[in-house]
């Protein structure tokens, strides 16, 4: 029987939380399917961990994690730790690190949820973000000067490279010859002069050795208002770092709740473990009283098993994510209802 290293990072806030149901719905699933799973759990990564030792986890971290096939991370951040702290701290190092350079961020709208965009209707809506996960606008080049003078000044390079540009654009082609065989790039060559003109050559390029996928290209600013406007259109949209950020969480936002958007950090090479995590992050307004939606959690598992190689589990998983919102009235608060985690994730397992 198969059996799966896994490394838990519960991280922080509601991150705690959505973990455990992951680990009920792959321990239920890997049952059926007769695979299981080993955990190793690295509990106090973690901002509560930077404010005691200052470091969000040990030197020897990425280490740690090395022999594991997935990371499963729930949620990076806390009030009293600044963001780049905390961020730079954890999760950029294990995506750098370990050469995650997709970030595949899947957005649904599920029947049984009402997206607050007129047009988004179940069925309808079935699209994948894939953003360039290691470089663009989300580099480390740049510096402070004259700090605290009135001419105080911050520089921050943008670096886009052939190569690193090159395997998310083959992935992301790849991906929507698979699927309905269309492709949107997010750019912004008009204002963004040296950069979006480079990925966009770049795009031209690698589209021309998939003819089977139809391919166009989007200014962001126009791009944004058709994701809400018409967020059927769209199939896979691949992004910069930037872009690629802003644009998922649009998306998620338009399917109905962030609650339920799941995220892959790939190293398609598989040289090295793949890190997967829900897009909520940690929540800090509802962390401790039990409320956290599970399935940017869940589904954040699924697209796991499908990396791990079991694609007939990984559907079972989005089909009860589906079967619950569809079929059952149970949910919870940042849906409209009144479920605690341990309810909801109780009928999606029965579903299951």
């Amino acid at each position: 029987m198969t059996n799966h290293r896994i490394a838990l990072i519960p991280g922080d806030g509601i991150g705690t939380e959505v973990l455990p149901p992951a680990q009920r719905v792959l321990d239920a699933v890997g049952r059926r399917h007769g695979f299981t799973f080993s955990y190793t759990s690295f509990d106090d990564w973690s901002c509560e961990r930077y404010l005691r030792e200052g470091a969000m986890m040990p030197p020897d971290g990425l280490d740690r994690l090395r022999d594991k096939d997935a990371i499963l991370l729930g949620a990076v951040g806390r009030p009293d730790v600044p963001d780049h702290v905390s961020l730079w701290g954890l999760l950029i190092p294990i995506r750098r690190g370990f050469r995650q350079y997709v970030n595949l961020r899947p957005v649904r709208v599920f029947e049984g949820i009402d997206s607050p965009v007129r047009g988004a209707v179940a069925g309808k809506v079935d699209l994948v973000v894939v953003r360039e996960n290691v470089e663009g606008e989300y580099s480390e080049i740049g510096g402070r000067l004259h700090r605290g003078f009135p001419e105080e000044a911050a520089v921050q390079e943008s670096v886009f490279t052939r190569a690193g540009v090159t395997r998310v654009l083959d992935h992301a082609f790849a991906l929507a010859a698979g699927r309905r065989g269309r492709l949107t790039s997010a750019t912004k060559s008009n204002g963004i002069v040296h950069t979006l003109p480079f990925w966009d050559e770049l795009v031209a390029e690698r589209g021309a050795a998939r003819p089977e996928v139809a391919w166009d290209q989007e200014h962001i600013d126009a791009l944004a208002a058709k994701f809400v406007l018409d967020p059927a259109r769209f199939d896979v949209v691949v992004a910069s770092n930037l872009f690629g950020d802003i644009l998922s969480d649009l998306a998620a936002a338009v399917a109905g709740s962030i609650g339920i958007a799941p995220a892959a950090n790939l190293n398609p090479e598989r040289e090295f473990p793949s890190m997967f995590e829900p897009v909520h992050g940690s929540a800090p307004d509802i962390a401790g009283r039990g409320i956290a939606n599970p399935l940017g959690a869940i589904w954040s598992a699924a697209l796991m098993l499908d990396h791990l190689g079991h694609p007939e589990a990984a559907a079972d998983v989005t089909d009860a994510i589906a079967a619950v919102l569809a079929k059952t009235d149970v949910r919870t608060p940042d849906l409209g209802g009144t479920a605690t985690t341990a309810e909801f994730t109780d009928r999606l397992l029965e579903l299951l």
